[in-house]
Order: structure tokens, then sequence, then C-alpha cells
């Protein structure tokens, strides 16, 4: 079965940056060919999305919240999706998580919203970020 897996999440200062990255577990996904996004839960609370970008990179669309502090990009020689954060403020642990589909499109903030609806259909296990003095 296909898999997405997510790496560097960690225990992180208030201010510091942290760098997220997404790939495929197996190679019958060819992460490059299609549109991502990311996710995060913190325990207690709904399931929210960050950000998407289309299958090349052109295109890239933002939650509010995440606009000033959040980047995500896509390097596709590397089959890979990040997610930059940028001077995070102290936070609850919550667990990002990478989602794609082969079905997939990032045209716009709905897959933020609905990403099932908008065919983001395969996710990651997650990786836990914990902004904390």
């Amino acid at each position: 079965q296909v898999e997405l897996v997510e790496s560097g999440g960690g225990l992180v200062q208030p201010g510091e940056s942290l760098t997220l990255s997404c790939r495929a577990s197996h190679s019958g996904l060819t992460l490059a060919y299609y549109s991502a996004a990311w996710f995060r839960q913190a325990p207690g609370k709904e399931r929210e999305g960050i950000s998407c970008i289309d299958h090349n990179g052109d295109k890239s669309f933002s939650v509010e919240f995440a606009q000033d502090r959040f980047t995500i990009s896509r390097d596709n020689s590397r089959n890979t999706v990040s997610l930059q954060m940028h001077n995070l403020p102290p936070n609850a642990p919550a667990v990002y998580f990478c989602v794609s589909g082969t079905r997939a499109k990032c045209r716009g903030y709905g897959p933020l919203y609905y990403p099932r609806q908008f065919v983001f259909d395969i996710w990651g296990q997650g990786t836990q970020v914990t902004v904390s003095s």
C-alpha cells in the first residue's frame, strides 16, 4: 500500500524555524505527478488544512494563519514536498500530515477544508511538532 512518510518534526523553541518533508514510501506513487497538501491536528481539536501545492509547484494556497509563517514547496527531482515553518509561536503539540492522491488537485483553497471532496485521499502517519521553551 502506498503511503506518505513525513519527517522533520520535533521540539523547537518559540521563534525558531522547522522544515518538514514528505515523500512516498512506495514506488507506486510518484509524488511529483500530483498535488499535495499539509494538514495538522492538535490533541482534542479538528484536523486543519495548512497549505496545498499543485503538481509542478506553480500554484500554492495557504490558509490565513499559515500565510505569514508557513511555506509549502516541492522538489520534484527528489519526489518530495516540504513545509517550511518560520518564527513559530508557542503552541500545543500537533501532528503534521502530508496528503496527496492520484486525482488530487490543488487549484484553490477547497482542498484545505474538504480534502476528500478534492480527492486528497492518501495520508501519511504524521510527524509531531512541539513549540515550547
